[in-house]
């Protein structure tokens, strides 16, 4: 009898990598299936076409903001099938915020989160102490030099989804609305334009990895990053040279930590496999509370499960990252998800950043948002 081999793609960080191999280990120990993973950049994992890794790879790990071009393409397996009822009414229970829903789509779900997160707050404890609660404090440290802000796109976009959310006018999600506010989109602009102006201009061209990596650097004086998205990797012991705690977002509205940027990733199954029930079958446990509150985050994992999150060993190898972060992920925004909003995500970065480096209008710049929305729905 020959052994059932499935390939998965995954995204390159420990975060990202690490869990999948040791998992895929226990798995064949488990059941004789091999799982072998390959992995690409957080650049690539972003905007990369799925519809190419599917033809592939067996199991991809995926963003949600894709489930509208993908259900499209048909690329993707439902993972809604029979003989799963149970475990499946599990795994939604067991969900963290919006990360199980941000995954279905036109009536099917296609894919599980394995990995939940969203836009917080990362800061040095040996430097700072506590960590801000308010933006007006946040600005206040940047004046002095210790803060950073990944705006490499999509973070840039991501940065304003946050902002106007928090301010009490997320923006849509829907073809027959503006999709920023007029009033608040020019606000959350002049806000990420202040920000930027004082902090090194370098963080255009930086994501989370590269401005996590930079504050845990030896002798590094970067003391904080106030919108990005947690990485529970940098809280642990020996990571880097610097450990980094994690918070709830600044508060810059009147409704507490709600409104950030919903990210995380979650486990697909191609429609091309030729070995698609045993790759369902894998997406279901590694998905599951049991897997997700001891191997995955043993591992180096973040789980998307809140067995993970509510784990007292968890919170107390990673500075608290779970529960400091918690409330945040609860009263997270889920973003668009239809079939062009990948492209108008990339474009819509772009226009931010030209905005924040520049002195054109604020407003200007939301007209042009509006408009690149507006064209988006194909």
């Amino acid at each position: 009898m020959s052994t059932v081999t499935l390939k998965g793609m995954t995204w390159s960080h420990p975060r990202g990598y690490d869990p999948m191999v040791a998992c895929s280990d226990d798995w064949l120990q488990k059941t004789g299936v091999v799982v072998e993973w390959d992995k690409r950049s957080l650049q690539d994992f972003e905007s990369f076409p799925v519809e190419e890794l599917a033809r592939r790879y067996d199991l991809i790990v995926i963003d949600h903001p894709h489930v509208g071009q993908i259900t499209a393409e048909n690329c993707l397996a439902p993972l809604d099938v029979p003989g799963h009822e149970a475990a499946f009414a599990a795994l939604a229970k067991g969900s963290v915020g919006a990360s199980f829903p941000s995954y279905h789509w036109q009536g099917h779900q296609w894919a599980f989160p394995i990995d939940a997160a969203t836009q917080v707050l990362a800061f040095r404890p040996d430097r700072l102490g506590v960590a801000p609660t308010a933006w007006a404090d946040v600005v206040d440290l940047a004046r002095g030099g210790e803060v950073l802000l990944p705006l490499r796109p999509p973070h840039s976009l991501m940065c304003l989804f946050t902002l106007c959310g928090n301010l009490g006018r997320p923006c849509s999600v829907e073809r027959d609305h503006p999709f920023i506010d007029a009033e608040i989109g020019v606000q959350a602009i002049e806000m990420i334009r202040e920000l930027a102006a004082l902090t090194d201009p370098a963080c255009t061209g930086m994501d989370p990895i590269a401005v996590l990596d930079r504050m845990g650097e030896e002798g590094s004086r970067d003391s904080l990053a106030p919108l990005i998205y947690g990485y529970v990797s940098y809280s642990l012991k020996g990571f880097r040279a610097n450990r980094i705690a994690f918070a709830d977002m600044p508060v810059a509205g009147t409704s507490g930590p709600r409104g950030s940027a919903l990210g995380g990733t979650g486990i697909a199954v191609s429609a091309f496999s030729a070995n698609r029930e045993a790759a369902i079958d894998f997406a279901y446990w590694i998905a599951g509370g049991a897997v997700q509150a001891d191997r995955y985050w043993r591992s180096g994992g973040q789980p998307g499960h809140a067995a993970g999150w509510e784990d007292d060993a968890v919170n107390a190898a990673t500075l608290g990252f779970y529960r400091s972060t918690r409330r945040t992920l609860e009263g997270a925004w889920l973003r668009p998800r239809h079939d062009g909003y990948m492209p108008f995500q990339e474009a819509a970065s772009q226009r931010i950043n030209q905005a924040v480096t520049s002195r054109e209008p604020a407003a200007k710049v939301v007209g042009d948002l509006n408009d690149l929305f507006a064209s988006s729905f194909r």
